[in-house]
């Protein structure tokens, strides 16, 4: 189906979501987008139009482990949603990629089931649209429950930022 692409990156910014697949998005459905930039970043596996995101420092929730040794507790980091983009349609994926190390937010599952677009079947994955009547929601809902950056975050961002406008 998809031939590997090994120059494509695998750790994407809002912006670059928007750059290389938002030319068909509303103004608005960018600028809401751009509002979860300061948090998240989005990934990607094997499907290079399916993303998704997560919080810019990698936080770890200490969670009880169903293997073995289920008294023995790990720690897995959020994805707090999963876009897809299908034809310059941005869509909101009911799941998210879980593995050793992520597991889904329990908000996904809200926003999911909060949107009334209708429903689409890829790869496996039951999509809803998102457009202007219900980014907000989603982006409001996502910024709800994904935690702020810590100062130390903004210093070191702010920093290579200062660096970057002396050049």
């Amino acid at each position: 189906m998809f031939r590997k692409n090994h120059n494509r990156k695998s750790a994407v910014s809002i912006k670059m979501l928007i750059r290389e697949f938002g030319e068909d998005f509303s103004e608005h459905v960018k600028e809401r987008l751009m509002d979860l930039e300061v948090r998240c970043f989005l990934t990607r596996k094997e499907i290079p139009y399916r993303f998704d995101l997560k919080h810019v420092e990698h936080l770890q929730y200490e969670i009880a482990s169903d293997e073995a040794e289920p008294s023995t507790p790990c720690s897995k980091e959020y994805a707090y949603g999963q876009f897809v983009v299908l034809d310059g349609i941005l869509y909101f994926s009911e799941r998210c990629l879980e593995n050793k190390d992520i597991m889904q937010s329990p908000m996904v599952s809200i926003i999911y089931n909060a949107l009334d677009e209708g429903i689409i079947v890829n790869e496996g994955s039951n999509l809803k649209r998102l457009n202007d009547n219900n980014i907000d929601f989603v982006v409001d809902s996502i910024l709800s429950s994904c935690p702020e950056v810590s100062q130390s975050y903004l210093d070191i961002v702010q920093g290579m930022i200062s660096r970057s406008n002396k050049r």
